[in-house]
């Protein structure tokens, strides 16, 4: 049985010699092709295995997954858009030399929001992605395809990026681990920039052991991405350090039940109650704290404005000249604009066209500087919280995820705090983490995990503590009773 194992479990089969590395590459694309029709997970599956075979990396030989906004010399790098759809790049991402340095054996790349500018899987150019759990309903975003490949045991562990929650709330939608490091631990070159003081790179998996696993081999210092850090510590090493007394807080604004009367939040939120007894058992100190409530409304905007503006200047390349089919026109301003409104949907149109609109001088102090300072009053609030606790959880979403007919009243404005909070780490290059941690109405929902920059290694500490009373590691959908 290959599906569904772990980093670790198919690491004992291939030491013990009980699977070849060609054969679990082989079990895995055929995963992949069978649920491809039914999930759309991927953009490209690859057909030729290719290993390098000097490693002695625990994920050498082991399949796994790689979101199409990351550069893949020779191999299609759409960031699933139509005005990428043919683009092959000449050069590698520094986090796919890695991964391929280490012995990681790519499967696919996977597909995404278009341009990773979105939360719902929706938006892709080769269609929507569906989630392992109920085809009806969404996987979230953008980091979708990468997600549904790890829900669906095609793969152990993939890579995603991450600008508002694209990591982490896929991750809490598909029921499995999406972990989204310190800002800079990993290095961004390569991947197709969205907001560029917001983009993090990350990995989804099924525990957050092989999160761990993974990190220790794709972080550190890159010369070609100046914001990158060096980080010395073993992650995997720091999993079962002793947490008794190590303090979490969670936001009352957000938690408070008498605010919401829908019956899937309602069940979330009393789960999470639960979850934080357990986690008291385990030698936590649990407490609820208040933000003033103006401040948690202000993240989405923020997020909105700052990501739009930044956005719109990163993507200027994307003219139907130097990049993608060449528009028709009379003049360079004419095929630009008839390649950019052919190339892109409705979404990205909208966002590039409100980002413009902010970058406008006349408008910059007011919108784009104004969101700044609120955006550092923000992480200025949870740099003080860190100072006497070290880690903030909450539920990553108020539910299972959304059908995509869904019009309830959890698109309303109330609920948005409890849905838009996980950009609170983007904002301050925290690193955060989301675990599964109960079902509702059959769709699992993740509790998430923030902790101080640089302290990877406690928050990913603390989510191994929690997991190990959540009852859902190891977890995923077993649709289609498919194994190879």
């Amino acid at each position: 049985m290959y599906r569904g194992k772990s980093i670790t479990e198919l690491r004992e089969l291939l030491d013990k010699e009980e699977l070849t590395s060609e054969e679990l590459f082989d079990k895995a694309k055929k995963l992949a092709y069978a649920f491809q029709e039914d999930y759309n997970s991927f953009v490209t599956i690859m057909d030729d295995y290719k290993i390098k075979r000097r490693s002695d990396s625990l994920i050498k030989g082991i399949p796994y997954a790689l979101k199409d906004n990351f550069s893949t010399n020779g191999i299609l790098t759409t960031s699933s858009s139509n005005i990428l759809k043919d683009y092959v790049p000449v050069y590698d991402a520094t986090i796919y030399k890695k991964l391929r340095k280490a012995g990681g054996v790519l499967v696919g790349k996977t597909v995404l929001d278009e341009l990773a500018m979105g939360g719902t899987g929706t938006t892709a150019h080769t269609g929507v992605v569906k989630n392992p759990w109920n085809k009806t309903c969404m996987t979230g975003g953008s980091s979708a395809g990468s997600a549904a490949a790890v829900a669906l045991g095609i793969v152990p562990f993939s890579i995603g990026s991450d600008t508002g929650d694209s990591i982490r709330k896929p991750a809490s939608f598909c029921g499995v681990v999406g972990y989204k490091p310190t800002y800079g631990l990993i290095s961004r070159y390569g991947l197709f920039a969205f907001a560029s003081s917001l983009d993090h790179v990350g990995v989804l998996s099924r525990n957050v052991k092989d999160s761990a696993i993974v990190t220790d081999i794709i972080k550190g210092k890159d010369i070609n991405d100046m914001v990158t850090i060096n980080y010395d510590k073993n992650l995997v090493e720091s999993l079962d350090n002793d947490i008794k007394g190590k303090k979490l807080f969670y936001i009352k604004e957000i938690c408070d039940k008498s605010q919401y009367t829908d019956k899937d939040t309602l069940k979330v939120l009393d789960d999470f109650y639960k979850l934080l007894d357990k986690c008291r058992e385990l030698g936590f100190i649990v407490e609820e704290v208040s933000i003033d409530k103006a401040l948690l409304e202000a993240v989405y905007p923020t997020y909105m404005t700052i990501s739009c503006a930044e956005a719109t200047s990163n993507n200027s390349n994307l003219t139907g000249i130097q990049f993608g089919p060449r528009g028709e026109g009379n003049s360079v301003e004419e095929i630009m604009f008839d390649a950019r409104t052919k190339g892109f949907s409705e979404l990205i149109k909208r966002r590039f066209v409100l980002g413009s609109y902010i970058l406008q001088k006349e408008n910059q102090e007011k919108l784009f500087l104004n969101a700044c300072r609120v955006r550092r009053l923000i992480v200025d609030k949870m740099n003080e919280l860190f100072k006497d606790y070290d880690g903030m959880i909450l539920p990553a979403s108020g539910g299972g995820a959304p059908s995509f007919d869904d019009s309830s009243e959890k698109l309303s404005s109330k609920y948005l705090l409890l849905e838009n909070h996980l950009a609170i780490g983007n904002f301050g290059g925290f690193p955060s983490i989301t675990i599964p941690f109960t079902f509702s109405n059959d769709m699992p929902v993740g509790v998430n995990i923030t902790g101080r920059v640089k302290d990877d290694d406690l928050v990913l500490n603390m989510a191994n503590k929690i997991e190990s009373v959540t009852g859902y590691k190891d977890i995923y959908s077993k649709v289609g009773d498919i194994d190879v």
